[in-house]
């Protein structure tokens, strides 16, 4: 899908100081009104069509599946990737999203949260939304900032963002206007877990899903997409840092996620809890994403097996029942990728240790020496694996039989990347510490 650019003297809600050279609107020749109306109806239903299978809409890509969609490796992998251009966008985990030619990135500047949409062809702001959102780091995770770390989502033209302290927002992805936005100090005593809210937004038919709350309570909710109106409540837990995904087993689709203490499952239709397993970590960071493969759940966590499950019915009830664990692998806050027969993953385990999982038996078949990173973005890009560690390396694999091997290795950045990449087509989108930079791969 490709997304005009929106030229600022055509909007006045777009800050001179953003455009060097660019004149105050007052000593400009206006265009006529009828023009200022169409490029703005062009640009809103440009950005409300649904998301390609190109664009990086939301959390692990198109599907949340950590799937690289429409991805054509080149022949050869070049020595050097070509760097497009690099802005100072502020500091958080959050990972940007690619939705045709423009970007979404969702970061920290002093004390407010900041969405920006970028022109991708040169990095330019095209609007941002900025709102006080003051922030008091726990001790224990101080390294990592203050946030945001939870991915916004795209969807029928609007930007989901959920922040650090709990505040989810709903913004016009064309103009950056806040369509509604919802703050829970009155519903909780606090709003987010120990180490900050980090659950990423689900939007799916219309509805946005998110576990609000703090530490002890807390409830994932189902929002209507436009309204922000409150369509059902599950109150059985508190959050975790974990983000959802929807499942669809014998016609019913299953909203999974971890909680503080659980798996669980709910209808994503009403919120009934449909199945429930307990889960807990070492100072309860439950933060991997569960994910599928075949007919199969997987999810994981610090210090525990990871475990595949099947979702059976019987006599009306649902039970989750266990199929394999896996004590050879150890996740922490990186979610492995399913591929064919074969998961890909790091282990925490040896500093961060690639790794290949028989899907089907749990079987650890391939490991990697490790000393990868504390953490790593791994992808399925069709023929190739991509993964990114936190010292900005990205390395390139082929899949030879059960193992990886190594055919490229690329710095894309200079300081630490704990957001996971959006990659669209040869562009590869990174944040790091504080900067957004794009890179290419040359034809």
């Amino acid at each position: 899908m490709s997304v005009p650019a929106v030229d600022p003297a055509m909007n006045p809600g777009l800050h001179p100081g953003l455009y060097p050279g660019l004149k105050p609107l007052s000593t400009r020749r206006k265009p006529p009104s009828w023009l200022t109306w169409w490029l703005g109806v062009i640009a809103a239903i440009v950005l409300s069509l649904p998301a390609s299978g190109q664009d990086w809409p939301q959390w692990r890509g198109a599907n949340r599946d950590g799937h690289v969609a429409g991805f054509v490796a080149p022949a050869a992998w070049p020595k050097v990737l070509a760097r497009k251009w690099s802005v100072e966008v502020g500091i958080g985990h959050a990972s940007p999203l690619i939705v045709g030619n423009h970007a979404f990135v969702f970061t920290r500047q002093g004390e407010n949260e900041v969405t920006r949409c970028v022109d991708l062809a040169s990095g330019r702001d095209v609007w941002k939304d900025s709102y006080p959102a003051p922030y008091q780091m726990n001790p224990a995770a101080q390294g990592h900032g203050k946030g945001p770390k939870a991915t916004p989502a795209f969807s029928d033209g609007r930007l989901y963002t959920f922040g650090i302290s709990g505040i989810l927002s709903c913004l016009d992805a064309s103009t950056g206007k806040v369509l509604w936005r919802h703050e829970y100090a009155k519903q909780y005593k606090t709003t987010s877990p120990t180490f900050g809210a980090s659950a990423s937004p689900l939007v799916e038919n219309g509805v946005v899903f998110e576990h609000v709350g703090g530490v002890g309570e807390g409830a994932v909710t189902a929002y209507d997409a436009k309204t922000g109106v409150v369509k059902w409540q599950w109150k059985g837990d508190g959050p975790a840092y974990s983000s959802p995904i929807i499942v669809t087993v014998g016609g019913v689709r299953h909203l999974i996620t971890q909680t503080n203490k659980l798996i669980v499952g709910l209808d994503a239709a009403s919120g009934k809890l449909l199945w429930s397993m307990p889960f807990t970590t070492p100072y309860e960071q439950n933060i991997i994403t569960p994910f599928t493969v075949n007919d199969l759940v997987v999810f994981a966590g610090l210090q525990n097996p990871m475990v595949a499950v099947r979702l059976k019915k019987s006599g009306g009830a649902w039970t989750a029942l266990k199929v394999w664990e896996s004590r050879d692998v150890n996740q922490y806050m990186n979610t492995p990728v399913a591929s064919g027969r074969r998961i890909y993953g790091m282990s925490s385990k040896m500093r961060g240790q690639l790794f290949t999982v028989d899907a089907a038996t749990g079987k650890l078949l391939w490991s990697d020496p490790g000393r990868f990173g504390d953490n790593a973005t791994v992808y399925d890009a069709g023929g190739v694996v991509l993964a990114l560690n936190t010292t900005g390396e990205l390395h390139v694999y082929t899949q030879e039989g059960d193992a990886l091997k190594q055919v490229a290795q690329y710095q894309v950045a200079e300081s630490p990347t704990w957001a996971s990449p959006a990659i669209q087509d040869r562009r590869i989108l990174v944040k790091d510490l504080n900067n957004l930079t794009l890179w290419e791969i040359p034809k």
